[in-house]
């Protein structure tokens, strides 16, 4: 690849050059888990694939959550705002790190997921529906029955 800026000798010191190799870094690491900030660190977080689709029946929520448990997953609804939690906790047998075994490479993501979502129209909180199946979180808002429509009005030129 030929760049159109030149480059100093001294490439240690060349911004561009410095530049290129971090963003290189950056998209080399996009797509893997963030790490503890320490080795004591507790929680980490993790960010599973979310689609959200809305519809005139309501919002539909899908959350990709393999490996947590629908116990480890609450889903709440309050003054028109959706909180999804969940949790994925680390597979480690404590007996085993013990004895000597250790992890070479632990890139699956565990730790705490949350996510906030505002409605921007009134739901029906008595209908709100939340499954889990196959590691897939589905969430329904229903919109309220009460609510109008919008119609949209034609504008005649003159």
């Amino acid at each position: 690849m030929r760049y159109v800026v030149p480059f100093s000798r001294n490439r240690a010191v060349d911004p561009f050059t410095l530049m290129r190799r971090e963003m290189e870094s950056m998209l080399e690491n996009f797509g893997r888990p963030l790490a503890p900030a320490t080795e004591e660190a507790e929680e980490v977080f993790f960010s599973p694939v979310v689609d959200a689709r809305e519809d005139d029946a309501g919002l539909t929520i899908l959350v990709d959550l393999p490996g947590v448990d629908p116990e480890d997953a609450s889903v709440e609804l309050a003054e028109g705002v959706l909180t999804i939690k969940a949790e994925r906790k680390m597979e480690k047998d404590e007996q085993k790190d013990a004895n000597g075994v250790k992890y070479h490479i632990a890139e699956r993501a565990h730790g705490t997921f949350l996510r906030r979502f505002t409605l921007p129209w009134e739901a029906d909180e008595d209908k709100v529906e939340a499954s889990f199946d196959k590691g897939v979180l589905k969430v329904f808002v229903p919109r309220k029955a009460e609510e109008k429509k919008r119609k949209k009005i034609a504008i005649k030129a003159a």
